[in-house]
């Protein structure tokens, strides 16, 4: 036997700091949700079943780059025209568009940064019933 022993572990302590980023996570989470309610409508069911009928009706094509995806988690429903809590906006099915998660997390995200997609811009007209 080594009269060395155990060298404690440089990476001391990750599990810790993995459960404090997990609760820096879940903080941020509670608060947005506290702000914008309408952000609990994307973890029903019935959003579940919305996004579905929109990547079936879509084919799975995402339709800013037209790549089709046959994994799922690599596709998102997103809002044409951004909903900003009206409901009526959230569940129209005219209103929800399959992109895959790099057009959405890239492209579209920065459009609506730079105020590119605003309702005014479609005279937010897209089929409301």
């Amino acid at each position: 036997m080594s009269r060395l022993g155990r060298m404690p572990s440089r990476f001391a302590g990750t599990d810790q700091a993995g459960q404090r980023l997990s609760r820096v996570f879940q903080h941020r989470d509670q608060q947005r949700e506290a702000i914008a309610p309408w952000r609990r409508w994307y973890k029903t069911s019935r959003w579940q079943r919305l996004r579905e009928a929109v990547l079936i009706r879509d084919q799975f094509t995402c339709q800013k780059c037209g790549v089709i995806e046959t994994d799922t988690s690599l596709l998102v429903g997103d809002h044409i025209v951004p909903h900003r809590g009206d409901p009526e906006l959230f569940w129209l099915q005219a209103n929800v568009q399959c992109l895959c998660k790099t057009c959405h997390d890239r492209i579209k995200q920065a459009e609506e940064r730079a105020g590119a997609t605003n309702p005014s811009a479609t005279n937010g007209d897209v089929g409301r019933g």
